[in-house]
């Protein structure tokens, strides 16, 4: 999997541009991505037999960024010639203009070079490092074309170009600039994908934004641009707006990252509530479908425009393998109309939550009966842990041993207790039937998790990570139960255990909350969930713990979430390590920005402000 934290992402939703720190593109995971496919995957812009020395670079807002060069100079000579690359990404379109500027007191002459191809490659190539062959370079004019049958790139360049050369890689276009002391020429290279509408899910732009209040704390503020940056707009309802989950692996709609995006937003406004609960609900499950885990009623877990194939996971275009994202679903709805969501939006989408809660509450979420949520995984090229912590080797023992599914994990039970509890408010609320019966499997459920999820370790009572297959606990301390605080599932005792046990230095650190206890066999401070730190789990921590009262605990965890923001300039990475006692380390193939990442650190700095 390339390598991305070391490189420059320029976004606008549904297109992104990773380059190296000079602003190029040559190799690896680098590339201008439209909807998932590779538009460009090599732009690289230089002068002819001189050195351009990166000098800096100036990023203004999430998708526009600008590189400065010097070219020439050495020990005994200032460098001349500056060379600016401004980068704009917009939707299907990507715009590179180089100023070159004389500072020099004498003409000079400048021998521009631009080195373009594409593989028009599918994200998913890119990120498994599958090989996909360079498409041809068609000249038409004073344009370059690259074609396959379902995706056309163009690029146009102004003024044109001199003269002109194509490769099999792609094509060298040359200018040459002339330019006179104190004089500054630019050439604009812009460039246009065009797609065929795809079989699946094909988000477009937005149009619109949400109606966001004001922000006023400037690091919440930049990660609020971030976001705004990752909105996308449901092709079926173009007003409906949710936040693709981050760039550029997930630059699309995950069930769970959307909703707790939203649901960490709320203090600013419902209106992203809103469309994000429409969107999934007009792709709620709707029948049997093994290889989709398709089911009536199900949220879905992620929407892609063509199928999805990596080298671990092959997966249709629409992908309902979640445990909770239905339950988030529902907890979602509640607390939007809590909120402010308009009567009328909550009144429309009553026949999905019945449908939500059929699922949630019957033999599909818990096929033994023993009134616990439960995955097996799957074994048709899906996920095989189906929590937020979705990686192979997520739910682990404190020795070592991996949990045998089916697997019932403990977050899963307090979303799916808030769940049926809020149902039954809107059920009141709204003069639906269920109301009662809702209230009375919730009432099951508490009772067999609190009969077998609580263990005890030398700092004190916890809550197991799940149970396996045999109902055994999945011990060893770790973030899961911090997901518990504010569902109502624990008394207000047993909060504070959960909390006393969070705030120890296993678990609690100065940039935030470790996934798993250090003291575990499987311990991994550079793992994707096996002791690494995520900040929208953090901030899931510091609600619950405010929603507790514990408010003070969670102030800790609040400035630890905008410790680490600053310290990854602003704008956090979906996840870090932490070696020892030093600064947090990228995790190389982390995605930033991230939707719920960046909300993270505007909970986060709106907890505080209170």
């Amino acid at each position: 999997m390339p390598d991305l934290h070391d490189l420059i992402t320029v976004l606008r939703a549904p297109d992104l541009v990773l380059s190296a720190s000079d602003g190029q593109l040559r190799a690896g995971g680098h590339g201008w991505y439209s909807r998932d496919r590779r538009a460009l995957a090599r732009f690289e812009i230089d002068p002819a037999d001189q050195h351009a020395a990166t000098i800096g670079l100036h990023r203004n807002g999430p998708s526009a960024v600008t590189v400065h060069s010097a070219i020439g100079g050495d020990d005994a000579t200032d460098p001349t010639i500056l060379l600016s690359r401004h980068r704009a990404v917009s939707p299907s379109a990507l715009t590179d203009r180089v100023e070159l500027t004389n500072r020099g007191s004498a003409a000079a002459a400048v021998t521009l070079v631009a080195r373009v191809g594409t593989d028009l490659a599918p994200i998913d190539a890119v990120r498994s490092e599958r090989l996909t062959p360079p498409a041809q370079p068609l000249f038409h004019g004073d344009e370059v074309r690259w074609e396959r049958p379902d995706i056309t790139v163009s690029l146009r360049c102004t003024p044109a170009w001199d003269s002109m050369e194509s490769a099999e890689w792609g094509a060298t276009l040359v200018w040459s600039v002339a330019l006179d002391p104190g004089e500054s020429r630019w050439v604009s290279l812009a460039a246009t994908c065009a797609h065929e509408p795809p079989a699946g899910f094909a988000p477009t732009a937005p149009t619109t934004s949400p109606r966001w209040t004001d922000v006023d704390d400037p690091l919440a503020a930049a990660n609020l641009a971030d976001l705004d940056a990752l909105l996308m707009a449901d092709p079926e309802a173009p007003g409906d707006l949710y936040a693709a989950a981050g760039a550029p692996w997930y630059l699309t709609l995950f069930g769970r990252d959307a909703l707790w995006t939203a649901r960490l937003l709320l203090p600013l406004g419902t209106s992203l509530a809103g469309g994000t609960l429409r969107v999934l609900a007009r792709r709620q499950g709707a029948r049997q479908d093994p290889e989709a885990e398709e089911a009536p009623g199900k949220i879905l877990h992620e929407a892609r425009p063509e199928p999805l194939r990596t080298s671990t996971v092959a997966l249709p275009t629409l992908y309902y393998g979640t445990i909770d994202a239905t339950a988030l679903w529902v907890c979602l709805l509640h607390d939007a109309w809590l909120g402010g969501l308009p009567e009328t939006e909550v009144v429309e989408l009553l026949p999905n939550l019945v449908a939500a809660m059929d699922w949630l509450t019957g033999p599909d979420a818990d096929p033994d009966g023993d009134g616990l949520l439960e995955y097996s995984g799957s074994a048709r090229g899906g996920l095989a842990n189906q929590g937020w912590k979705d990686s192979p080797d997520a739910i682990r023992h404190l020795d070592g041993r991996f949990a045998t599914p089916p697997v019932a994990l403990c977050e899963v039970q307090g979303y799916a207790y808030a769940a049926a509890v809020g149902a039954a408010a809107l059920a009141s609320a709204f003069g639906l039937a269920q109301g009662s019966s809702w209230l009375d499997w919730a009432a099951r459920l508490r009772a067999a998790f609190h009969a077998t999820f609580w263990l005890r370790d030398s700092v004190g009572p916890y809550v197991a990570i799940a149970l396996d297959k045999a109902k055994e606990p999945v011990s060893g301390a770790a973030s899961n139960m911090a997901h518990l605080l504010g569902t109502g599932l624990l008394s207000a005792d047993q909060a504070g255990a959960v909390a006393d046990r969070l705030a120890a230095p296993d678990l609690t650190t100065s940039y935030g909350l470790r996934t798993l206890t250090t003291t575990s066999a499987a311990y991994n401070p550079i793992s994707y969930h096996l002791g690494s730190i995520w900040p929208h789990d953090t901030a899931i921590a510091l609600t619950g713990l405010a929603a507790e009262g514990l408010t003070d605990q969670a102030a800790t965890l609040a400035h630890g979430v905008l410790r680490a923001a600053r310290h990854f300039g602003g704008h956090p990475p979906e996840l870090y390590g932490l070696l020892d006692d030093g600064p947090p380390v990228h995790y190389p193939s982390a995605c930033r920005p991230q939707a719920w990442a960046a909300a993270a650190v505007i909970a986060a700095a709106l907890h505080l402000a209170r």
